[in-house]
C-alpha cells in the first residue's frame, strides 16, 4: 500500500488527471493494486515515467518488472508493473475507449482524484 501511494504521488506531481488506485487483489492474482491516470500526450506518459523510474531507483533501489508504451510505442497507454502495483497511464482518448474503471468495477477505490 505505502508503494501505491508514494507512485500516486508521483503521478500527481507530474500533472497527470483523474488519478485512481484500485485494490484489485481480490479480483485478480495479476497485481493487488491498480493506478489509472489519464495523462495529455505521450510526451506527458514519457515524463511520467522517466520520473517514477528516477525516483524509486534513486530512493528504494525498485526497478518495474516490466514496463511497455515507452517511446511513443504504447499507442496512448503506458504500463509500469511493479508486480503488487500496476501502472496505467492513458490518453483521454484511451481511457473513454478501454474504460478500465468499469472493467474493474467491483475494485475497491482507495483513491480519487480529478
Amino acid at each position: 500500500m505505502q508503494l501505491a501511494h508514494r507512485l500516486v504521488d508521483i503521478v500527481e506531481q507530474k500533472q497527470a488527471t483523474e488519478i485512481v488506485l484500485l485494490d484489485v487483489h481480490e479480483q485478480t492474482t495479476l497485481a493487488a493494486y491498480f493506478i489509472l491516470a489519464t495523462v495529455d500526450n505521450e510526451r506527458q506518459a514519457k515524463a511520467i515515467e522517466d520520473e517514477l523510474l528516477a525516483q524509486l531507483k534513486l530512493q528504494q533501489n525498485l526497478r518495474p518488472l516490466s514496463v511497455d508504451g515507452l517511446d511513443g510505442r504504447g499507442g496512448g497507454w503506458s504500463i509500469l508493473d511493479y508486480g503488487d502495483v500496476i501502472v496505467h497511464l492513458l490518453t483521454a482518448e484511451m481511457r473513454r475507449y478501454y474504460r478500465l474503471e468499469e472493467l474493474w468495477s467491483k475494485a475497491h477505490m482507495v483513491v480519487k482524484m480529478l
